[in-house]
């Protein structure tokens, strides 16, 4: 059987592997990995080896017959982890001398990439406690204010509440709202209700603006949203309530103010003028993050910038500030200039200075799995699997940012679905697992607006919520809020108009986040895609003790059948949406659009 015949069988019938098939993974350089391979029978498997790198050489593991039932063949290898993340993938016999390879994007007769290979390493990755979670993001002068008064910076430029922001202009980065911790913590009951169970804030420290991602230092908490104190009062009120909170820490530059650039201009001989790169070619005399002259790019060559990170990491994941982790700003850049990159060095040192229950979550918008090979970020914000091929499926506007424009073309859904498995292929299953999908943040388009539909929205939502990953999304989407680009979706919340709210979103919301939190098979299962149509998307999300079938689509379509011996279930009990049709032998998917499903297989 050719790689044609294979892929002309139903995806259910195609073999199949990912991460969750990892049966025995390694904790030590020297420890075996076992993994085990799904064959249906319909694939004619009849043999089946491990390619795996040993210190940069393939070597081969047989694997042997684990498990047979009437429909497949579930194959075991195992091979030892000499080295800190191993690449591999399948070699398939088909009897005739026939081969396939298996990989991380599907079945080949040409020898793949080793880019795309399944990996596994000795790194456990992230906590436990955050693949239940969902994550919810703040950016703290938007959310909500408290009756504390604060005296008004000198850069800053007030703004009554429901005003909307410039969005573009001189005085964008400089309008202040209100917005502090104080006023957070007196909203914790609409982040509980809402199901979200981690509080992600962007920056919180003493900045010259109300983005704060010039940090003029590390030391405190910015007065303006009511310094430490009220940092140590937020996480103590969330933790009562099982909600964690996550910081935003700038690794890759600081503020033109910052005491560190303020000491190193002063101070040639001082530690200091070798956290930065001076450069007096340069138009401003040292290099910055994209040009920007207030915002002085790190150098991590310097032994002592990395201490003095490390005990930052700490200071403020440790009581009585006790934050749960951090989300680390342009964690792409970071450690990177020119001939230089410690950008795993720098990943590493952050990890080890966190207690072991916390997590790190870098930023990167593309292709980040050469970063997450190792014991350094243990996630990404998921734009390259979720929020790029979801758009590019689902989205309806036009946009002006020319990157999202781009970068989010429209997509069939086979399109979208490669792009979602491509992020998936190159990297440890836990890096998975522990990443962010997302449908927007502080920094892109509103999703509502992106997708004003609403009921294209809800598959947009629905596909986020049961993707390997852990759902962060950005405060004010589940009440509909809009906005065109980053700073002009970074609206205040219409706490005093509640009349404004998208009353059925945000049931939708609450619905999807309960089941999320509440399935082993979203929180740590696998995927297999049960069809992939240019309108209509069926996968699978199993672990062993539950399996779903979730079912997105964007538009009417030809109905979908399934047969139920290879889905391995007698019928299904319908989660979320509307309910599926026996016909003899198969199950018939609902043919409507858009409109998204989850149902239960029963044994």
């Amino acid at each position: 059987m050719s790689v044609a015949e294979v892929t002309r069988l139903s995806l259910l019938a195609q073999p199949h592997h990912d991460g969750s098939c990892v049966v025995e993974t390694p904790r030590e350089l020297g420890d075996e990995a076992v993994v085990r391979l799904r064959a249906p029978r319909a694939a004619r498997v009849d043999s089946a080896v491990v390619r795996y790198v040993r210190d940069g050489q393939p070597q081969a593991a047989p694997a042997e017959v684990d498990e047979e039932t009437d429909t497949e063949v579930w194959w075991r290898a195992r091979f030892p982890v000499e080295n800190p993340a191993v690449n591999y993938r399948w070699l398939l016999g088909q009897g005739d001398r026939r081969y396939l390879w298996l990989n991380g994007l599907g079945a080949s007769v040409r020898e793949p990439s080793d880019d795309d290979d399944f990996v596994v390493g000795i790194d456990a990755g992230g906590p436990a406690w955050h693949l239940r979670s969902v994550v919810y993001q703040i950016f703290p002068d938007r959310f909500a204010r408290s009756d504390l008064q604060h005296d008004r910076p000198d850069w800053a430029v007030s703004r009554e509440w429901n005003a909307l922001p410039t969005g573009h202009g001189p005085e964008t980065q400089f309008e202040w709202f209100g917005g502090d911790l104080r006023g957070i913590e007196q909203r914790l009951d609409h982040v509980e209700s809402l199901g979200a169970s981690v509080l992600y804030l962007t920056p919180i420290f003493p900045a010259g603006t109300t983005h704060r991602y010039d940090a003029t230092t590390f030391a405190h908490i910015d007065p303006l949203l009511g310094g430490d104190d009220a940092l140590a009062s937020l996480t103590s009120a969330a933790h009562e309530r099982g909600i964690r909170v996550v910081g935003d820490l700038t690794t890759n530059h600081v503020g033109s103010g910052h005491e560190w650039f303020r000491t190193a201009l002063a101070e040639p001989s001082s530690p200091e003028h070798g956290f930065f790169y001076f450069d007096q070619s340069l138009p401003d005399g040292y290099v910055s993050w994209m040009g920007v002259p207030h915002l002085p790019k790190l150098n991590f060559a310097s032994a002592e910038l990395r201490r003095r990170f490390e005990h930052v990491v700490a200071n403020w994941t440790t009581p009585p500030f006790d934050l749960d982790g951090w989300r680390i700003d342009v964690a792409n850049m970071t450690g990177r200039y020119r001939d230089a990159d410690f950008n795993h060095e720098v990943a590493g040192a952050v990890r080890r200075a966190l207690p072991e229950d916390k997590i790190l979550v870098a930023e990167h918008m593309h292709d980040a799995r050469q970063d997450l090979r190792g014991a350094g970020w243990q996630g990404v914000m998921n734009y390259f699997g979720c929020l790029r091929p979801v758009w590019s499926w689902l989205r309806e506007t036009e946009l002006p940012e020319e990157f999202y424009e781009i970068t989010t073309q429209p997509l069939a859904g086979e399109d979208a679905v490669a792009g979602m498995k491509r992020f998936r292929a190159g990297i440890p299953w836990p890096a998975v697992l522990h990443s962010w999908p997302l449908l927007g943040s502080h920094d892109s388009p509103r999703l509502a607006t992106v997708i004003p539909t609403l009921e294209r929205r809800l598959v947009a939502i629905g596909l986020q919520l049961t993707m390997p990953g852990v759902p962060m999304l950005f405060a004010g989407d589940e009440l509909g809020l809009e906005g065109l680009w980053g700073e002009d979706g970074r609206r205040t919340m219409p706490w005093d108009r509640p009349d404004t709210w998208d009353r059925r979103l945000l049931a939708e919301y609450t619905r999807l986040i309960a089941l999320r939190r509440s399935s082993d098979a979203l929180a740590r299962g696998g995927i297999r895609y049960a069809e992939v149509g240019a309108d209509a998307i069926a996968y699978l999300r199993e672990s062993d003790g539950e399996r779903l079938l979730c079912f997105a689509a964007r538009a009417a379509h030809q109905p979908v059948r399934l047969p139920l011996a290879e889905l391995g279930a007698a019928g299904v009990e319908t989660v979320y949406g509307g309910d599926a049709e026996r016909e003899g032998d198969e199950l018939v998917l609902p043919d409507d659009g858009p409109a998204f499903h989850i149902w239960r297989l029963e044994a």
